[in-house]
């Protein structure tokens, strides 16, 4: 595994892991790496000085999955804020909203997949929905 810096073309900086040099190149030239900020898949690679560590935490070290910065750890409490106050559809995303908005089913707030044909026809019949800025957390089985 690799760690790079990142930068957008809207100038957000964040780091992401690859499993290789090459796999990132691959993924960043795909446009298959998204910017946390903003979307955006116009992604390079940004200088990044070699991580030296000072002295270890108090408290261990933190998981891979802790959130590093602020905004990591502001995007986590938002999807900790979605699924807990959400019901997780899945990929009924798009019929469940139309039901609730035709008065089919009671309204309550859902979060789920839609492909994007779904997202914008929903928006076209004047129901609203927006992206989260994450995927939903699959179950493994």
């Amino acid at each position: 595994m690799i760690r790079y810096a990142l930068r957008c073309d809207k100038g957000h900086d964040f780091d992401s892991w690859f499993r290789s040099a090459s796999g990132s190149d691959t993924l960043l030239a795909g446009g298959q790496v998204s910017c946390v900020v903003c979307g955006s898949t116009q992604i390079a690679k940004a200088p990044m000085a070699p991580a030296v560590p000072v002295r270890a935490a108090a408290d261990g070290p933190q998981p891979l999955d802790a959130p590093a910065s602020a905004a990591e750890r502001r995007l986590a409490a938002l999807r900790a804020h979605v699924e807990r106050t959400s019901d997780y559809v899945g990929d009924a995303f798009a019929a469940e909203a139309r039901d609730m908005h035709d008065g089919v089913k009671p309204e309550r707030p859902i979060h789920g997949e839609a492909r994007l044909e779904e997202a914008r026809k929903l928006l076209e019949d004047g129901i609203p929905v927006a992206p989260l800025p994450f995927g939903a957390r699959r179950k493994m089985h």
